[in-house]
């Protein structure tokens, strides 16, 4: 008698695992908007506060090789399931931290499962749709970040104002149960590829294009976060608008995110590489614009609209990894988001670097279009690798 296994719904699927993403980005995102809120309600200053943040960052960084790399033997359906569980469990007690160092270490604790989860996520959602759609199928679970910077930030942030700043972090605690729940239903059940092992997954690390891939990525994307982390002051001192304006730029960077995302996917599934060129010219192109159009509040979002089409670089680099990692598929799809993590915090310290050399608040647009520029030149080294490996080859 031979095992039936259930139906797979590959729309389900990709909805279970974008609610995952949904739920990740509101917390990365929200924590920033809320933390006047929680560092008021820690009493700390917001410098200090600050520190959580980084807290959260570091977790993901720490978090997403060493799980992908001893989870290696763990069905991928189980793997998702207990990173979402372990997600929700620190989300939930940092609502209920009681001091500064408690919540520091449950957002540590929080971050711990975000980038092996994304990058589990992505190898799962490639499984279902032929090789020329699997850009697209990655690029639906990231829709889930990339909507929450529309959606489930703001109402996290109402609901900090509202009846408190532990609530938001509680909100997605429930939604990474959720999905949690919507995997368990309806994520296929594949068994362990055969020979995985941890051994094998670290083998991802003796790859030169792994680690180029990774390198375009941390400096590429660097750019980006330059420019994000400092926009509502500069709104506020360049552009000389109300704060009340502040979410409807945010929420215009989020609707330029999830376009750049869903486009950069289908272009990639036609032309892999010269869609990751494009993207790292388009956000150097629209970073470098950011200084003439700070002054202007229509300029303005345009512009960020324009910065925002460029997060669409992470799911073609995705789509990199998957071709390069060779058996170690895990390790090198969990250290995308490491990578990601490492632009978070390389593109904000060299953009405040400029401001406080006195540059002013708009120089952070042209440290952005450096770092894309910079993105681009190690992409030109990953090709002139890739074709000189080609030559050697076809000489043997």
């Amino acid at each position: 008698m031979t095992d039936i296994k259930p139906a797979v719904h590959p729309a389900l699927v990709l909805f279970a695992l974008a609610m995952g993403g949904f739920a990740i980005g509101t917390t990365e995102f929200a924590a920033m908007s809320l933390l006047p809120y929680f560092s008021a309600g820690l009493s700390i200053d917001a410098p200090t506060a600050g520190h959580v943040i980084s807290a959260y960052a570091l977790g993901v960084v720490v978090g997403a090789p060493i799980v992908a790399v001893l989870a290696a033997r763990l069905p991928r359906r189980t793997l998702l399931i207990g990173l979402m569980t372990m997600f929700a469990l620190g989300n939930a007690l940092s609502a209920l931290s009681p001091t500064y160092h408690w919540m520091l270490l449950f957002r540590f604790l929080s971050g711990l499962p975000h980038g092996a989860y994304f990058g589990v996520a992505a190898l799962v959602a490639a499984s279902l749709v032929p090789a020329n759609r699997r850009a697209q199928a990655m690029a639906r679970v990231m829709a889930g970040l990339t909507i929450a910077t529309v959606i489930g930030v703001p109402v996290a942030n109402w609901l900090g104002q509202a009846i408190g700043w532990r609530w938001g972090f509680g909100i997605v605690a429930a939604l990474a149960l959720l999905t949690a729940l919507l995997v368990w239903a309806f994520a296929p059940r594949d068994p362990v590829p055969e020979g995985a092992s941890p051994l094998r997954e670290l083998g991802a690390l003796r790859r030169r294009q792994v680690w180029l891939t990774l390198g375009t990525g941390a400096i590429g994307f660097g750019g980006l976060f330059a420019v994000y982390t400092y926009v509502a002051s500069t709104m506020l001192e360049v552009t000389g608008v109300s704060g009340d304006l502040l979410p409807v730029i945010l929420g215009i960077f989020g609707i330029g995110m999830t376009v750049g995302n869903l486009g950069a996917a289908w272009a990639a599934d036609h032309a892999l590489m010269p869609t990751a060129a494009g993207v790292l010219l388009w956000s150097a192109f629209s970073l470098a614009l950011f200084p003439f159009a700070a002054g202007n509040i229509w300029a303005l979002s345009v512009d960020i609209f324009l910065i925002g089409l460029g997060g669409g670089l992470g799911v073609v680099l995705q789509t990199r990894l998957m071709d390069v990692a060779g058996d170690a598929q895990t390790l090198a799809a969990a250290l995308h988001h490491s990578a990601f993590n490492v632009a978070n915090a390389v593109g904000p310290w060299l953009g405040g670097m400029a401001i406080a050399a006195g540059y002013g608040w708009t120089s952070t647009g042209w440290v952005g279009c450096a770092l894309a520029l910079g993105g681009l030149a190690m992409l030109g080294i990953a090709v002139l690798d890739d074709q000189k490996t080609e030559r050697r080859l076809a000489t043997c």
